[in-house]
């Protein structure tokens, strides 16, 4: 049924994505799918690396062992964006199609009142993306 899953992390919250990590790794074995984690950075120095080469490398490290942890094959992509913060549902909006992917598995957070005004980045992407989207809270 779903050949390819993309799951969006964020490495300086990884330790938040445990229940999503699991869940995309639950399908991609039910299903015989590869995985591919997805990370959008800045082009400016970031706790997550210095430079976007730098980022990419540590996201592919991540993949690697997810996939060794977790037991299905996996790759990483990463996405360079001037404002990542602004830009990131359009960001993975974009990976969804270059990629190839036919499910995305992300995780979200407690709602607030910021959105009830604003829409978050799994809302925009659920609300925007033509494959089915699973967000795990």
């Amino acid at each position: 049924m779903y050949k390819k899953i993309l799951v969006p992390v964020d490495l300086s919250h990884a330790d938040r994505l445990q229940k999503a990590l699991e869940t995309g790794a639950d399908l991609a074995a039910h299903y015989g799918a590869a995985v591919c984690y997805v990370g959008v950075t800045s082009g400016v120095p970031g706790p997550t690396g210095h430079n976007p080469a730098e980022y990419e490398a540590k996201l592919k490290d991540f993949a690697q062992g997810e996939s060794k942890r977790r037991g299905h094959p996996a790759e990483a992509k990463a996405y360079v964006s001037h404002d990542p913060a602004r830009d990131l549902g359009q960001t993975l909006l974009k990976a969804v199609h270059e990629l190839g992917a036919d499910l995305v598995v992300m995780a979200s957070h407690v709602p607030g009142i910021p959105e009830h005004i604003f829409s978050s980045n799994a809302g925009y992407l659920a609300s925007h993306a033509d494959v089915s989207v699973l967000v795990v809270r």
